[in-house]
């Protein structure tokens, strides 16, 4: 704490004397009348919350390393149904991925929660089309085939880097991208779209920006 500081303070807690007395002289003279608040002392009140709110610790903004290391060293996570739809996201489509190429496809179902073009959840954005046999969005939740977590080592560790993008840690990895296959493929609608990025064995695009030209 500056000296400034500490002198204000000093000078306040004398004010807060005066105003004390001033107020029980008041109390004595008028016992039976609600007596409004001193507009010193609300002024003092203000004074102390502004103190509180310049002392009170900063966040600090969560750096992110793109490592099995620093994901491994993290504390195991936890959440909600949000949570567990990206963790569950991630360990289907991504599992075998390095923690960047994760964190790439997470970046991509936030992108689309923020998106007016696809629900404003995770849950919803993850299981849109579901029940429609292939016409899903994310392939795992349509194929018939049943979901089931084996490999625990590598949910723990996807579910660490949901905890993070949730959380809000600061990744940009793909341009904005809103859209992702393999490199194992090759599918017609990507030639719609505008590639923006190339990780691991995904490529990742989003909606081409129009022009004049193309309209």
């Amino acid at each position: 704490m500056t000296r400034t500081l500490i002198a204000a303070v000093l000078a306040a807690f004398s004010l807060a004397g005066a105003v004390h007395a001033e107020a029980e002289v008041s109390r004595a003279a008028t016992s039976d009348v609600a007596v409004a608040p001193n507009r010193a002392e609300t002024g003092l009140k203000a004074f102390f919350a502004s103190i509180a709110e310049k002392m009170a610790p900063r966040k600090k903004e969560q750096k992110v390393s793109f490592t099995r290391e620093w994901i491994d060293s993290r504390p195991a996570a936890k959440g909600d149904a949000e949570w567990a739809c990206l963790a569950e996201a991630l360990y289907f489509e991504a599992r075998g991925e390095t923690v960047k190429g994760q964190f790439a496809v997470a970046e991509v179902i936030r992108n689309r929660v923020a998106s007016s073009q696809f629900p404003n959840t995770y849950c919803g954005v993850i299981h849109q089309g579901t029940g429609k046999r292939y016409q899903c969005q994310f392939t795992y939740t349509c194929d018939g085939v049943r979901e089931v977590i084996v490999e625990r080592d590598a949910y723990d560790r996807v579910a660490k880097i949901a905890r993070l993008v949730l959380d809000g840690a600061p990744v940009n990895l793909t341009g904005g991208a809103l859209y992702y296959h393999t490199t194992a493929v090759r599918p017609s609608w990507s030639r719609r779209f505008a590639e923006t990025a190339r990780i691991g064995v995904h490529i990742f695009y989003r909606p081409k920006l129009r022009t004049a030209s193309n309209g």
